[in-house]
């Protein structure tokens, strides 16, 4: 079942470091200012987006395999139809502790796999709003 509690939510957005799957470097577009707000609340923001080397002042990666650094959370700003392949990538790291996807995006199955093999799923609800929500 995907994490709908919460305390459970409050726990995922105490952890530090969030892979953004589809971040943008264009402000105004929700993945982008979404990150930008994380990371303004003080977390590492590791951007995900094969078309551009940096996002955020951070080094961009070309995809989750590719990040280098241990990350906690997986937030996806991708179409469900790409969650499936993203839940892959994310199953393989032994770093990864939670997949959230973002506010219209959902893939029950691939949540099923990704919970399977031990991670949180959060479908279908926006990081910043929950922050917002439950941190401020």
């Amino acid at each position: 079942m995907p994490v709908e509690d919460d305390e459970t939510l409050a726990e995922i957005l105490d952890y530090d470091t969030i892979a953004v799957v589809g971040c943008s470097s264009t402000p105004g577009k929700a993945a982008h200012d979404v990150p930008k707000y994380l990371q303004s609340q003080g977390y590492r923001i590791v951007p995900v987006n094969p078309t551009t080397d940096e996002v955020l002042g951070e080094r961009a990666y070309d995809s989750l395999a590719d990040v280098e650094e241990d990350v906690d959370v997986v937030d996806v700003f991708r179409p469900s139809e790409e969650v499936a392949g993203i839940v892959e990538d994310a199953i393989t790291r032994d770093d990864v502790t939670v997949v959230w996807t973002q506010l219209g995006i959902r893939d029950d199955e691939a949540a099923r796999r990704a919970e399977d093999a031990g991670l949180l799923v959060v479908q279908d609800r926006c990081m910043k709003v929950e922050h917002r929500r439950l941190k401020t």
